[in-house]
Parts: structure tokens; sequence; C-alpha cells
């Protein structure tokens, strides 16, 4: 028997861009390695093709004592304005954001089913080299509906919500091929849809809608297969990710009023976390908080957070020694 000792480290690319609408400086960001190549479903073909279970298992691991080490970061040098979702592919790093032209204004007593008015904005999704240069913003919406949500990469295609910014309204399902960056309007959907998922085990699309309160999952034609409650009100999930085998991993946040000692109830403490949903048993197998902060002072959860497996070797009896790879592993990261 090996008397290697592996470790398992899970980093996340928490917080993201968090700058809203300012030039050149935006963001800060936590790293993340990726070890393990996950497969994607081609929407075109049909095929499934599944990766390794290593991202799963250590986000098993993790808990409310984790450590977390900022490893990097990326600037970018155009407006993000309030940004959603992110998604890496091989060659591109893809942002969801929504410029506000309009905010939205409740009314005082609900208005045909909506409790506020529509706004009016502007749905992007930048597309941008690994160094973080923009390469094209491909404008996305239709009418009221114009704010992204959180996206997913599935290995060929991002898809992209973009829906009303009020709960109980409706959606448009984007795919985006990764390669050759072609636009295509898959379905609309009722209800404001603020996050999606593929599932490459089935083929099938999971989306969760305002406050992260249902779930929904449909075919690629848009059929509704199924809808559940989420049992989990710990936090709302601003981004999610597919995660192998049939788990999507979130990350988000819940606003708490304050204390008269800590500002009073008009003061909010941003309560950070992170949720590991499977979607055979559509339960929460695992939640933990994550007070990670930006530069911008907020809880780094409370926008897109890509999370990816960092698997290394330390050897036995050397612990200061430096950490080596394990033999023919594949090893990048990805900063942001």
């Amino acid at each position: 028997m090996s008397t290697t000792r592996t470790r398992t480290i899970l980093t996340a690319a928490a917080a993201i861009i968090l700058a809203a609408s300012a030039i050149g400086g935006t963001a800060a960001a936590q790293a993340a390695g990726n070890s393990d190549q996950d497969g994607g479903f081609d929407a075109g073909s049909g095929t499934h093709h599944e990766g390794h279970t290593a991202l799963a298992e250590a986000f098993e691991g993790v808990d409310r004592n984790t450590a977390w080490q900022q490893t990097g970061k990326l600037n970018l040098n155009f407006p993000t304005y309030h940004t959603e979702g992110i998604a890496f592919s091989e060659d591109h790093i893809f942002l969801s954001a929504v410029q506000i032209i309009e905010p939205t204004t409740k009314f005082p007593v609900p208005q045909d089913g909506f409790d506020r008015t529509p706004g009016k904005g502007i749905g992007h999704l930048f597309v941008m080299d690994k160094a973080g240069n923009l390469q094209k913003d491909i404008i996305l919406g239709e009418g009221d509906m114009y704010h992204p949500g959180g996206i997913d990469f599935d290995g060929t295609n991002v898809w992209v919500p973009v829906a009303q910014y009020r709960p109980n309204s409706s959606a448009i399902i984007y795919r985006v091929n990764a390669d050759t960056l072609d636009v295509h309007k898959q379905f609309e959907v009722k209800d404001h849809f603020g996050g999606i998922v593929m599932d490459k085990q089935t083929g099938h699309l999971v989306g969760n809608t305002w406050g992260s309160r249902r779930f929904a999952e449909w075919d690629l034609r848009g059929k509704q297969l199924a809808t559940w409650e989420n049992p989990n009100f710990f936090i709302d999930y601003q981004d999610c990710q597919y995660v192998p085998n049939s788990k999507m991993l979130c990350g988000g946040i819940t606003n708490l009023p304050q204390t008269p000692a800590a500002g009073g109830t008009g003061a909010n403490y941003e309560l950070g976390g992170m949720a590991m949903i499977d979607l055979k048993s559509r339960s929460v197998v695992r939640d933990v908080p994550f007070q990670q902060w930006s530069t911008a002072g907020h809880v780094a959860t409370r926008n897109p957070q890509p999370v990816q497996n960092d698997r290394r070797r330390r050897p036995p009896h050397h612990e200061g020694g430096p950490r080596q790879r394990r033999r023919g592993q594949r090893h990048r990261n990805h900063h942001l």
C-alpha cells in the first residue's frame, strides 16, 4: 500500500465581479484549480458525457471551519454592470450581467399579478479570453425580459435564462454555442427563473425561480417535466453549476436585519453560503456559510461563483515541502 498521502483541496472562485458599473477595476476573486475534466451534454447529438465526482466528494468535506485562501485576481477593463452568472469553457470566460436603465418600482398593492413595475434594462453575456479581455458582448432578452441570471456550461453550450426583473413573471432560456458564439432561443417559460443548470445524466435543464423558492425541470423543447419547492431557507441562490453525478452546487446570500446595536433594522447583514443539491432526490445534501468579503465590501457569494476541485499530493514526512502534482494529472487554474 502506498504511503503517499493525498490531500483534496476545494477552492472557490467566488466573488467575483462585484464592481457593478465601474470601468477598470472590477473585481475580486478567489481562485479555483481544476484537475477533473467534466464532460458535457451535446444538445445536437443527444449524447451524455459524465465526468468524475471529485468536486462533490470534496465539497462534502467543507464546513464552517474551512479555511479559504484567495489565490488571484483578474481586473476587467470594461463596464460589467450588475453581474449574475459565470462559466468557463476551454477558450472563454462567460459572464452574464444586467444593465439597469430604469429601476423597478414597488406597487402599493399588486397589479395584474405583479408586485412592481417591469423597469427597463439590457441583458449582457460578456465573452472574454482567459486573461479577461472582452471579445464579444452578446445582448440577450426581449421586451420586459432583460435580466440574465446564473448560467451553466455543459461542455458544448452555455445556458442563459433571461427573465423579467420581478417575481411571478416570465423568462427566455437561451443556448449559446461556446465555440461559434451562435445564439439560439431555446424556449420561453412562465415565472422568473434566475438560474439554470444542465443535468448531464438526463440531458434535462433545471432552473430556480425568484429567491430560489421553486425548481423546475424541462426537456430541451421546454416541456416541464417536474417542479418542486425548495425545502431550504438558508440562502437565496445567485449562481449554480452542475456537479457530477446529477447534483448542482449553488452560491448565494441572505440579507438579514441587524440589531439596534449593530445599526438597527434598517441595516442589513449579508450572510453568504453555498449549497449542494441532489437532482435525483431533490434535496439539499450539504450547505455551509461562506463569509469571505470582496474589496467592494460584499460577501463573495453575492455574485457569480464557479467552484472547481484542486487535487494535489504532498509527500509523506515532508510537511513543509513543496506540493507535487499527481502523476499524469492535468492541472489548470482559473483566476477571476
